[in-house]
């Protein structure tokens, strides 16, 4: 028997969750990394978020993942929180969070394109340009000192969070073609996941010699709590959510928001600077990000030669 679709109010509140949450835990972030070291805070989220949503699923009956969920969930998780959540904690400690946000925006773009790779529909001429758009907008972002008025962006630290962005990207489309267990399930081992690779990255970078508990400030005990709760527990499970009843496409649009949100919240309460440079950059990803996942309208129907049945059915 085929499931019924979800219930469109139910759809808006996990997009609203997405949209609005995760654009706040750009400066959760980095106000959790003030005194904490990127990937060992970032570990600590997972596995405490993971660890509780794997309680509460087991709590109610959910069956443990079998042993190709677990490798496929493993896979997710590394490529989306090791690797692309990693990358923007680590990548926070040297670029303001309202640019990291921004340079995040342009995920929408690789999405698609490791859609096509892995077989989807071939990318039209729109599709090419809202790529260039994205790709135009990082440039502006990541231009010379004094460009626009503005300063220069640490261009390792754009380089990481490109690089994060291929991976989230990647960990997305696969999430959607493998066997996954019940979603609360399916969060919980990602997350594991990604914090045991971000444990071992935290490792390798030395990250235990910088960890001093004594030292540790409220405030990013404050942060990493909030990203536990609402960016991972809530946002998180949104996210995977999401990308099982809705499209790629339709899922990035919180790439529209979330950067808006972040470099209002770092403008407000970090005193981040607002550029003229990273007014334009932005709108050119998200009008770059609007070509991509923005449907156009349908023809009329004396303008159809015949009709096509959809590839999938969307929320």
């Amino acid at each position: 028997m085929t499931p019924s679709a979800p219930s469109r109010g139910k759809v808006a509140a996990a997009f609203a969750i997405v949209y609005v949450i995760w654009g706040s835990t750009y400066l959760a972030i980095l106000y959790a990394i003030e005194t904490l070291p990127p990937l060992l805070m970032a570990a600590a989220r997972f596995f405490l978020a993971g660890g509780l949503l794997f309680a509460w699923a087991r709590s109610r009956g959910v069956p443990m993942p079998t042993r190709r969920q677990w490798r496929a969930c493993a896979v997710a998780g590394l490529l989306m929180l090791m690797a692309g959540n990693g990358a923007v904690v680590w990548a926070e400690t040297r670029i303001a969070s309202g640019v990291a946000a921004l340079i995040v925006a342009i995920v929408p773009c690789w999405m698609v394109l490791f859609e096509w790779l892995s077989g989807g529909e071939r990318p039209t001429g729109r599709v090419v340009a809202g790529l260039g758009l994205g790709l135009l907008g990082l440039g502006l972002l990541v231009g010379p000192e004094g460009f626009m008025g503005g300063g220069r962006i640490d261009l390792v630290g754009a380089a990481v969070l490109v690089l994060g962005g291929f991976a989230w990207a990647g960990g997305s489309i696969y999430a959607r073609g493998h066997d996954f267990p019940a979603p609360r399930m399916s969060t919980a081992a990602q997350m594991l996941a990604g914090g045991a690779g971000l444990l071992v990255m935290g490792t390798l970078f030395g990250e235990w010699g910088q960890l001093d508990l004594s030292a540790v400030s409220t405030q990013s005990i404050i942060g990493l709590l909030y990203l536990v709760v609402f960016g991972s527990i809530i946002a998180y499970s949104a996210y995977v959510w999401l990308l099982r009843v809705s499209t790629p496409a339709r899922v990035s649009t919180y790439a529209y928001v979330n950067p808006v949100v972040a470099v209002i919240l770092g403008w407000l309460f970090a005193g981040e600077a607002l550029t003229l440079r990273m007014g334009i950059a932005a709108a050119v990803i998200v009008a770059g990000v609007a070509l991509i996942t923005l449907k156009r309208p349908a023809p009329r129907a004396s303008q159809q030669p015949k009709p096509e049945v959809p590839r999938r059915q969307a929320a």
